[in-house]
């Protein structure tokens, strides 16, 4: 068409052809899988939903005087420099109190070798960019965390999954699996684990794993990925100590952690420490990412670490939560069927159900939200071999006692609807 100039212009109306596209995608563009955790987020929204779906942390519990004193000495004493870029490998103050952080556990590291990043998610991209290309295999607990599978799959790495149990990844079975790669001249080029209260499987890796998987990474040349968010969300039982403290410097694990479990995940500020030559090269992808963090969350943090003691927050969250915990698991012995599994973290965020193998939690959670206003991350979301059919990851740090034991009778009354369907078509139990 043309306009009152005579120049031709595109009749905007009419919508184009979208599959014009499909020939132009990078090949590793066209295998990412989506995570199930932020297609279900927009419900969280919905004052109908009950969501026991996204890792929502208590916000409500930070006091109000304290987030308006700590953004008030930003605006005063940074204004200029909050609103300016910032090294890419995160403010030294900051940096500096995160070696203090990571030695409440043990982990000790220097602030020259620890990155700032853009919440633990980008950690986790960092650490997987920085080693995969495609066909690289990398061993993952089975599940695995959900939010990593879009990273995984953009790489398009090979994963392979290690059955997890009461004490965490089995050891004998990854030693099983590395005897079999290496039979076939291959070898892993990392282990993605999260080892403390694990998401989505809820357990804890015990000692003695953790010291065999670090002395059989060391043995077999395999970098160990250790996502640890949760380590500070204890509410029972003593700390164990970290991969990296266990590893004693020798280089074989990268340490990934985040400011969003214990303090707010709107800051999007997490951390990877990790030997130098790796965090140089992690240093150069974030580089070509997003230049930096986000300096205003980092004088954001830095301020209120300057402030408060962040371990008495997390001991208020940690009595908060260890509540939701209990009152999610006595609702599921109250609700759900007894050929049901679930496990009994000692913290962290997240306990994982499993159903009769003829319960397809992927159509449970549609009937869940159609019919009874309630979600959960289905647990096919958490393994990149289709596994996880008649799993779920269920929530319990974003909801009250009284909703969490709402939405669990919720998801009982779904699931016993699924099952008197089955009996009515003639499946029995």
């Amino acid at each position: 068409m043309n306009d009152a100039k005579g120049a031709f212009t595109a009749d905007r109306t009419v919508p184009r052809d979208p599959s014009r596209f499909e020939d132009r995608f990078a090949a590793r563009a066209t295998g990412i899988k989506s995570s199930a955790m932020r297609d279900l987020m927009s419900l969280s929204e919905r004052p109908d939903i009950i969501s026991l779906a996204g890792g929502f942390p208590d916000t409500d519990s930070f006091p109000a005087e304290v987030f308006a004193d700590v953004w008030h000495a930003v605006a005063d004493r940074h204004k200029a420099s909050s609103l300016q870029y910032g090294p890419t490998e995160g403010l030294l103050e900051l940096r500096e109190l995160i070696c203090r952080i990571m030695a409440e556990d043990g982990a000790h590291a220097q602030p020259d070798g620890v990155l700032v990043t853009a919440g633990g998610q980008q950690a986790i991209a960092l650490a997987i960019r920085t080693f995969i290309d495609p066909g690289d295999i990398v061993i993952a607990e089975g599940p695995t965390y959900p939010g990593a599978v879009p990273t995984l799959t953009t790489y398009q790495a090979r994963v392979i999954h290690i059955p997890l149990d009461p004490d965490g990844m089995s050891i004998d079975l990854l030693e099983e699996q590395l005897d079999r790669l290496a039979a076939q001249g291959q070898r892993p080029k990392l282990i993605y684990t999260i080892p403390n209260f694990h998401n989505p499987g809820g357990v804890t890796m015990s000692r003695g794993r953790r010291e065999r998987l670090v002395a059989l990474a060391a043995e077999r040349d395999i970098l160990i990925v250790e996502d640890n968010p949760y380590g500070p969300v204890r509410f029972e039982g003593e700390a164990l100590p970290s991969l990296w403290e266990l590893d004693g410097g020798a280089g074989g694990v990268i340490y990934l952690s985040t400011f969003s479990k214990i303090l707010a995940p709107g800051m999007r500020i997490g951390w990877v420490a990790a030997p130098a030559p790796i965090l140089r090269k992690m240093n150069l992808g974030k580089q070509a990412i997003d230049l930096c963090s986000s300096t205003m969350s980092q004088r954001f943090i830095i301020e209120y670490l300057r402030r408060c003691d962040w371990r008495e927050h997390v001991a208020r969250l940690n009595t908060i939560y260890r509540g939701r915990r209990d009152a999610m698991l006595a609702a599921l012995e109250h609700h759900f069927p007894a050929e049901a599994t679930w496990t009994r973290p000692d913290g962290g965020l997240f306990v994982w159900a499993t159903l009769p193998d003829y319960i397809h939690t992927g159509e449970l959670l549609a009937r869940a939200i159609e019919r009874h206003q309630v979600a959960f991350v289905p647990g096919e979301a958490a393994f990149l071999d289709g596994q996880g059919q008649n799993s779920m990851r269920l929530n319990y740090s974003g909801a009250s006692e009284e909703v969490i034991t709402e939405g669990i009778g919720r998801i009982g009354a779904a699931i016993e609807a699924m099952v008197d369907l089955r009996r009515a078509l003639g499946g029995g139990q």
